[in-house]
């Protein structure tokens, strides 16, 4: 594992850390692809997983951001380029256990995209989002699927159009992020929340993330019908029941 990626797996729980801070925190394609092999690999072990940053901002963005640009490269090369991302976004979407991010300050573009995948998105007061690609001259729709579903259209379609950075309150109502805290309590609310997901059976924590990630996807009968059949077989489970006792 490079020294720009940290990993720790304790009681269950596996924290990913990216540890670029003095490029703040920009991502990388080798990167992008050392963390969706961590990714893929933690959740098998891991009842939940952390996702954070080291320093003062997040996540400001890939690290191609603000390079100028040279000669493009054939299509398919390009394809293969962008496949990298999408690979990041899709090991974040269907992760087995959920994960949980602390944003501590800047989440810009490819940021931004990562703060909105994760299940629970828990930022301080200081925080900042945007999705600046546009003002590079870069179409921004690889960002703007990954905030699909995350965020409404018009959410969406005004941090496309306008560049605009907003603050965390902002990003709280567009529905980008689950709860807002002071800085200074930020490590506390990390602190607070994994107990009560450490409490839940894992699989209970699977199955609710398995039914948020296709459940949406299902009409109301066949979400109605896939919930019957889920809640049956984890009841039933053995693991449940010796939870329960």
């Amino acid at each position: 594992m490079s020294d720009l990626l940290n990993l720790e797996y304790k009681n269950e729980v596996s924290t990913i850390s990216i540890n670029n801070p003095k490029h703040g925190n920009r991502v990388s394609d080798e990167m992008a692809v050392e963390l969706t092999n961590i990714l893929n690999s933690a959740q098998s072990e891991s009842h939940f997983i952390i996702f954070k940053s080291v320093g003062e901002d997040f996540c400001m963005g890939r690290a191609i951001m603000g390079e100028k640009p040279g000669a493009l490269p054939e299509a398919l090369a390009m394809r293969e380029k962008f496949d990298v991302v999408f690979d990041l976004y899709d090991a974040f979407r269907n992760s087995e256990v959920p994960i949980l991010s602390f944003i501590q300050g800047g989440a810009h573009g490819f940021g931004a995209a990562l703060a909105a995948l994760t299940d629970i998105t828990i930022c301080s007061e200081k925080a900042t989002f945007s999705l600046p690609e546009t003002s590079h001259n870069i179409m921004p729709t690889m960002a703007m699927s990954a905030l699909m579903g995350r965020v409404s259209r018009k959410a969406l379609l005004y941090m496309t159009y306008t560049c605009e950075e907003i603050d965390a309150q902002t990003a709280l109502n567009f529905g980008l992020v689950s709860q807002v805290v002071k800085h200074s309590d930020l490590s506390e609310a990390e602190n607070t929340i994994i107990p009560k997901l450490a409490r839940i059976p894992r699989s209970a924590i699977k199955a609710v993330k398995e039914f948020s990630n296709e459940g949406e996807e299902l009409n109301t009968k066949s979400a109605k019908a896939y919930a019957r059949n889920l809640h049956a077989t984890i009841n039933s489970s053995e693991t449940l029941r010796n939870h329960q006792k």
